[in-house]
């Protein structure tokens, strides 16, 4: 196996370079002396962003691309083994390494390496840890899997040992880290393209427990069903939260929300009033996410008023119920939800927010996604007024021409739900402007490119 030696920066070039987890430790290493190269699809701001430092990207993925100067071509998970680029370089004698096992030797690096894990919410838990380790003047490094306003952008370069990184289950990528500290916020079913069963979900989160060093910190939700089964028998120190489970080290009391859905709660540490916090995201999960980082503060001794500062000043994760604007008098807020469980939670949050009628606008994300999760995903959007579908979002899949967005509508229409299916963006956006009136909401929800409809009518 090939090994990166830190200490002798060498060339690596990055197929897929514009997502968002490769570019931005494409951006760190170019930052340790690295020489980095990448290619992509398309052109996008992120690109942008890497050549704007020196980065070359191009917009082909080719043989060509692949020279012999290479030491060490990186991919992701979505790239085949048929691609020109990895086959050159086996061609050529170069390694080629997945993203996720790189990403682990880079954790190496760092004496404090925390690795947030979870079926969902790990984009805005890696912000909140991330606001408190900034507002606690400790520097880390951080990636994260979307846009953070506070770091203008999916990484940051800190100068310090910590390191603060998402840790996704897909592929099992998780398991080629090597985290001091690890974050469970959930075990659920999802990406039933690569995993069997929850049975199987649930074993790989076991194995990820297990990679925490005798020295090092699991961080647990005691929400989470047997949760006991995944830490059992662990080397490691475990601390635990939950909303629901009040025996847990960490749980929140005196619940309140305001206007806007955003929560208050005294946090509890061993039954015990530790402190009140006042979060400005909406919804109940984020209760939850935030408790997860007050037990991660709890490790590192951060005071209770550096804590709220930072809660204070985080707003939200890009695309995690961000406000987008008003139009015809109707708000447009955009979500990254793509299960069932997070569609719920952001309709919760939407239907705190103040609004007449409530209308989703979904974008199913991949085929097996949809099949799989078909009438959950109706169940969930039956917590909307009115539902609009657009079509399903392939993204690494073919369609297999047995599932579209049009038995989702199905589905609904059988829950008695007022719904409406269009496979062209132009068709939606003209439904929405004669439809959607003044004190409407409109919530975009997906992985995909939906967020693009939201954006085009603020801009029309």
């Amino acid at each position: 196996m090939y090994n990166i030696d830190f200490k002798r920066p060498c060339k690596i070039h990055f197929t897929g370079i514009g997502g968002i987890s490769m570019s931005g430790f494409a951006e760190l290493l170019h930052s340790m002396g690295f020489t980095i190269t990448g290619s992509d699809r398309q052109e996008s701001k992120i690109t942008q962003h890497l050549e704007s430092l020196g980065i070359p990207v191009v917009y082909e993925q080719a043989e060509k691309n692949i020279t012999d100067d290479i030491a060490l071509v990186v991919y992701t998970a979505a790239v085949k083994s048929t691609n020109p680029e990895l086959q050159q370089a086996r061609a050529l004698g170069i390694p080629i390494m997945e993203r996720a096992r790189m990403v682990g030797q880079i954790m190496k690096n760092y004496s404090s390496a925390i690795a947030i894990s979870g079926t969902h919410g790990k984009t805005t838990t890696t912000s909140i840890a991330s606001h408190i380790f900034l507002e606690a003047g400790l520097d880390p490094t951080i990636s994260v899997g979307g846009i953070l306003p506070a770091i203008n952008g999916n990484i940051r370069i800190g100068h310090s040992e910590h390191f603060i990184t998402e840790a996704c289950e897909y592929t099992n990528s998780f398991l080629q880290f090597f985290p001091t500290v690890g974050i469970i916020l959930n075990i659920e079913e999802d990406h039933m393209d690569f995993f069997k069963d929850l049975a199987d979900i649930r074993h790989s989160f076991r194995e990820f427990a297990k990679r925490i060093p005798a020295r090092g910190t699991l961080i647990i939700n005691a929400d989470i069903e047997n949760y006991k089964e995944i830490i059992k028998d662990l080397s490691c120190r475990i601390l635990t939260y939950g909303v629901e489970n009040k025996e847990a080290d960490f749980t929140a009391g005196n619940i309140s929300y305001d206007e806007l859905g955003c929560g208050s709660f005294d946090v509890l540490v061993n039954q015990e009033k530790a402190a009140h916090f006042s979060l400005n995201v909406a919804g109940a999960h984020n209760i939850s996410n935030t408790l997860a980082c007050l037990a991660l503060a709890s490790l590192y001794g951060i005071e209770k008023t550096v804590i709220q500062n930072a809660l204070s000043a985080f707003h939200g994760a890009d695309r995690r119920f961000e406000y987008k604007g008003k139009k015809n008098g109707f708000t447009i807020i955009d979500d990254y939800a793509h299960h069932p469980t997070e569609i719920k939670a952001a309709l919760a949050c939407a239907e705190r927010y103040p609004h007449n009628t409530l209308w989703c606008l979904f974008q199913p994300h991949t085929y097996t996604r949809t099949r799989a999760f078909l009438k959950d995903f109706a169940k969930a959007l039956s917590l909307s007024d009115k539902v609009i579908l657009a079509d399903i979002y392939a993204a690494r899949e073919k369609d297999p021409g047995d599932i579209s967005s049009r038995n989702l509508k199905e589905e609904l229409e059988n829950l008695g739900k007022e719904v409406y299916y269009f496979p062209d963006f132009e068709e939606i956006k003209k439904f929405i402007l004669k439809n959607l009136v003044d004190g409407d909401l409109l919530i975009t929800m997906g992985a995909g490119n939906i967020v693009e409809i939201g954006e085009s009518l603020l801009n029309s």
